[in-house]
């Protein structure tokens, strides 16, 4: 039986509680229960969410024992630190545990307590910058889902909780019972730790479902020449009128916006696998190494194998 504890005060963010379905559902998978979760809070009792919707907790305390410890954010971190007690408690009894994670705002938490000096870390896009500067010696990668540096998890807001404690039961019980959570929980994808938290589509901001099938098309068959007369006929639309649509509702003309599908793409297969530059500029449908090149320089301002070297 893996415990699992989930720390939680006033105001903290509802969708931190989501993580334990995970958990739920990962021992379904598993075909008998492995996760043993609990909510705790600093003196147990009736805590109150960002919405006023009460859940009781347990107290902290020397009776307090979790193989992995999750610690949720609040609404407003830098207005709201964490209590003395619960830095006491991280920084005795939870320390000690096989894992500690900071669910979004909860990277400050952990930072507040000590737990994240020296150490990589992630959270919030929207908090990142109050963290590096109230926490120096974090070593901060806002642009990451989730985290994974010694025993210590972060993650960035939001649903990237979800990721990462995915990527802890991949962790715990294996590639083969993620994907099956990651089904039954009807997530795309199971995002990976180092994606960025900026997807290339929510940066287009589409609003007609045509022009967001025609992305997700694209998107799907990079390796492929897009023309637009191909989207236009996998949407339905005439070239002409998909070309008028992109421009109404990127600003951007078809090409363009492929474009950068591929950059995103390509920084990834970068970032998390092995092939070759060459490789990837072929499964990202760039002509060829050389071309991606022009296009990560213009884009990010940096060559493609300087994200490499950088790991």
């Amino acid at each position: 039986m893996h415990r699992v504890g989930i720390i939680i005060s006033d105001h903290f963010q509802m969708l931190a509680l989501s993580t334990l379905t995970v958990l739920e559902f990962a021992n379904y998978a598993n075909g008998k229960t492995f996760y043993q979760p609990q909510v705790y809070s600093e003196s147990g009792g009736t805590v109150r969410s960002s919405l006023g919707i009460g859940v009781e907790t347990l107290p902290l305390g020397p009776d307090a024992l979790a193989d992995t410890w999750l610690v949720a954010g609040v609404v407003s971190p830098v207005q709201e630190p964490a209590s003395d007690g619960v830095v006491h408690f991280l920084q005795t009894t939870a320390r000690n545990a096989r894992r500690v994670a900071g669910i979004c705002t909860g990277a400050f938490v952990l930072a507040q307590a000590g737990l994240l000096n020296e150490k990589r870390a992630t959270t919030h896009w929207a908090h990142a910058r109050s963290l590096a500067v109230m926490h120096p010696t974090v070593q901060l990668a806002e642009d990451r889902i989730f985290i994974i540096d010694d025993r210590i998890w972060t993650s960035a807001g939001m649903t990237a909780g979800l990721d990462m404690v995915l990527g802890m039961v991949e962790k715990d019980l294996g590639a083969d019972i993620a994907r099956v959570v990651a089904h039954r929980l009807v997530m795309s994808q199971r995002r990976s730790g180092g994606q960025t938290q900026h997807s290339e589509i929510l940066a287009l901001a589409p609003r007609s479902d045509r022009l967001q099938r025609a992305l997700e098309y694209a998107r799907s068959h990079l390796g492929k020449t897009l023309t637009v007369e191909l989207l236009a006929e996998a949407v339905h639309l005439s070239p002409r009128q998909l070309s008028r649509l992109f421009r109404q509702e990127t600003g951007k003309s078809p090409a363009k916006a492929i474009e950068g599908l591929r950059l995103e793409a390509a920084r990834l297969m970068i970032e998390e696998s092995r092939l070759s530059l060459d490789a990837i500029a072929h499964e990202a449908g760039f002509r060829d190494g050389r071309h991606m090149r022009e296009v990560f320089i213009r884009g990010y301002g940096i060559p493609p194998q300087s994200l490499r070297s950088g790991r």
